[in-house]
C-alpha cells in the first residue's frame, strides 16, 4: 500500500534521532520506528487514519490493538503498563481500549488543526468498539502533549522508559 510507504517516509523525517535538538524541542518528534511489515500488520488489524495532500501523506494516527502490539517491544511495554492502571475505579486491563501507536503531522501542516481532525476521525471510526483511547508522550515533547490535551486527552500517569519520562494520556470516549 502506497500510503504505508508515505507513513514510513513521514516517520523517518520526524524520528527524534533524525531531527536536531532544537527542532525536536520546537516542532516535536516521534520515537518509535516501525517496519513496513509491522505497519502492514497494524493496518490489517485496524486501519490507520491518514491525511493526504494529493498523493502525499501529511499526517497519520496509527491504530494499535493488543493483538498486534505484542509484536513490538515499545508497544508491548505500553500495553503491559496500561493494563496495570485504573481509571475511574475501572481496571484498564478489563476495559475496552485502543492505543495510538503513533501520531505525526508533516512540517508545513502543523498548527492547522490536523491533529484534532485525525483524532476526530479516529474516534468516529473506533468509539463503537472501544471506550478509551490511550497513548504515551515523551515529556520533552511539549508540542505533542499540548495537542493531545487540546483534543481531550488527560494525563493518567507517568512512565520511565529508555531513559525518558513519558506521560500516559487517556481520552475517555464514554
Amino acid at each position: 500500500m502506497v500510503e504505508l510507504q508515505g507513513i514510513l517516509q513521514l516517520q523517518q523525517e520526524n524520528l527524534k534521532k533524525n531531527v536536531s535538538a532544537g527542532e525536536a524541542g520546537s516542532e516535536g518528534f516521534v520515537t518509535a520506528e516501525y517496519t513496513l511489515a509491522f505497519l502492514e500488520a497494524m493496518h490489517r488489524a485496524s486501519p490507520s487514519v491518514i491525511a493526504k495532500d494529493g498523493d502525499r501523506v501529511v499526517g497519520y494516527a496509527l491504530v494499535a490493538v493488543k493483538s498486534v502490539g505484542k509484536d513490538h517491544d515499545l508497544l508491548a511495554d505500553l500495553f503491559h503498563t496500561i493494563d496495570q492502571k485504573r481509571y475511574k475505579d475501572v481496571s484498564l486491563k478489563d476495559a475496552r481500549y485502543v492505543v495510538v501507536g503513533q501520531l505525526c503531522v508533516a512540517k508545513g501542516y502543523r498548527g492547522m488543526g490536523l491533529v484534532q481532525q485525525l483524532y476526530r476521525h479516529f474516534r468516529e471510526v473506533l468509539s463503537g468498539e472501544f471506550d478509551y483511547c490511550l497513548t504515551d508522550i515523551a515529556q520533552e515533547n511539549a508540542r505533542s502533549l499540548k495537542a493531545h490535551l487540546k483534543t481531550g486527552f488527560q494525563v493518567l500517569d507517568t512512565l520511565n522508559y529508555g531513559g525518558m519520562v513519558w506521560d500516559i494520556v487517556l481520552w475517555d470516549w464514554k
